[in-house]
C-alpha cells in the first residue's frame, strides 16, 4: 500500500447476497451492546423482480466527512489514511452527526431524547480509536483493532462471496472496473462465489 493510500468501503452489489455475516461478525469482534449496529444490510426495491439488490452499508469513510464537519465538540479526527474516528471522551451525544451523515453511520447506545441517548458509535474501519494501540481501553471503547495487526477489517474478511471491498481507494477501483469488465465473458466464474486471492486478482 503506498503512503498516499486513502482507505474506503465498496460494497458490490452484484456479490451481495444478504447473508448478514458481515454485520454479525462486525457485532461479534467488537462486543457491540444490544441496539447498536456499526454495519447494516439494506435491500433496496425489495419484492420488484429484476430489480431487487442488497448492500452493506457502514461508515464509508468520506474525504470530506459531514459528520466531522457539523461536531461541535470536534471529537472527530481523520487519520492519514482517510480513516474517519472519533473520540468518544469529547462526545456529547448531540447527534448532529447522525443529521449529517447520509449512511445513518453514527449510533446511540440508548432510547429517548438526544443528548440522553448516551455516546455516539460508529464503524472504525477496525481501527481502534485515539487511546494507546492495542491497549485494554482501546479495545473496551472502540473493540478490536485491525488494522494495526496489517488485517483487512472483520466485515470484508468474513464476506463469503467477496462483496464487500476494502482498502486504498485506487486500488478498489481497478478491482471492481476488472469484475465488470470480466461480467459476460466468464459469467460463469463470476457468479459463483470465489476465493480471497481471486477476488481481489485480475480474473
Amino acid at each position: 500500500m503506498s503512503e498516499n493510500a486513502r482507505l474506503k468501503f465498496y460494497c458490490d452489489d452484484d456479490r451481495c447476497i444478504e447473508c448478514h455475516a458481515c454485520d454479525v461478525g462486525c457485532a461479534e469482534a467488537h462486543e457491540l451492546p444490544a441496539g447498536i449496529s456499526r454495519r447494516k444490510v439494506i435491500t433496496m426495491n425489495e419484492g420488484i423482480i429484476g430489480l431487487e439488490y442488497s448492500l452493506s452499508i457502514a461508515c464509508m469513510h468520506c474525504t470530506d466527512a459531514p459528520c466531522e464537519q457539523v461536531c461541535p465538540t470536534d471529537c472527530f479526527y481523520i487519520r492519514e489514511d482517510g480513516i474517519v474516528l472519533h473520540d468518544k471522551d469529547k462526545c456529547i451525544g448531540c447527534a448532529y452527526c447522525l443529521y449529517a451523515c447520509p449512511f445513518g453511520a453514527p449510533q446511540f447506545p440508548r432510547d429517548g431524547a438526544f443528548a440522553i441517548k448516551g455516546v455516539m458509535d460508529k464503524c472504525t474501519m477496525c481501527a481502534g480509536g485515539p487511546e494507546e494501540t492495542n491497549s485494554h481501553e482501546e479495545r473496551e471503547k472502540y473493540g478490536q483493532n485491525r488494522i494495526s495487526e496489517g488485517k483487512v477489517p472483520i466485515c470484508a474478511a468474513v464476506c463469503s462471496t467477496n462483496a464487500l471491498l476494502v482498502g486504498d481507494a485506487q486500488k478498489i477501483s481497478e478491482v471492481y472496473r476488472s469484475r465488470v469488465l470480466s461480467r459476460g465473458h466468464n459469467h460463469q466464474a463470476s457468479a459463483s462465489p470465489s476465493g480471497w486471492n481471486s477476488a481481489y486478482g485480475n480474473k
